[in-house]
């Protein structure tokens, strides 16, 4: 798949994830890739005065905001380390939003932030597809964001569930696109 649009006016890069406990995880595509990639958008988003978000999860040390449910699959139940790797560059002015669900939106100031912004899309990747992508994705599209997804800085930690997101719902409610597609779009 390839984007067919252009990037709006105002766009936004979220990074789901890119954090130092997350990277270390079994993934599908190399996480280093990802990382690489993201960094790639991030320099370019940069470089173009439009915002890049850093999104993290971590949890406070008593583990009273962790998520709760009854699953037959629940969470992990201490927060992984939360520092982002060097390769994406200094924080700068950078937004970090640190989340405490699956996705970016649930429970903070990310649609604040880009409301206050003027974005209207969000280039989107990261760590995991089908978990903190995939929700953040799902709640962009119902707060009526445009969306790319990237699919080359874009990973699971589960083959099955990173295909189902891509080929079921990720063309639902975005366009998909490569690295390389948005930095041309962004004449990068």
């Amino acid at each position: 798949m390839s984007i067919s649009s252009p990037l709006d006016e105002r766009p936004a890069l979220v990074l789901i994830d890119l954090q130092n406990g997350i990277l270390g995880l079994p993934t599908v595509h190399p996480a280093g890739e990802v990382l690489k990639n993201g960094a790639r958008l991030a320099d370019a988003f940069r470089a173009k005065g439009l915002p890049v978000v850093r999104v993290r999860v971590t949890w406070s040390p008593d583990g009273g905001d962790l998520p709760v449910s009854r699953s037959q699959a629940p969470g992990p139940t201490q927060a992984p380390p939360a520092e982002f790797p060097a390769e994406l560059g200094p924080l700068g002015d950078d937004i970090v939003i640190t989340k405490r669900h699956w996705g970016a939106f649930t429970g903070t100031e990310l649609d604040l932030q880009f409301r206050r912004r003027g974005v209207t899309q969000i280039v989107l990747g990261g760590i995991s597809t089908s978990i903190g992508v995939e929700s953040t994705a799902r709640s962009a599209f119902e707060l009526s964001y445009h969306q790319v997804i990237v699919s080359d800085a874009t990973t699971d930690t589960d083959a099955a569930s990173h295909e189902h997101s891509f080929g079921k719902i990720f063309p639902r409610i975005a366009e998909i696109g490569t690295t390389d597609e948005v930095l041309g779009l962004l004449g990068r």
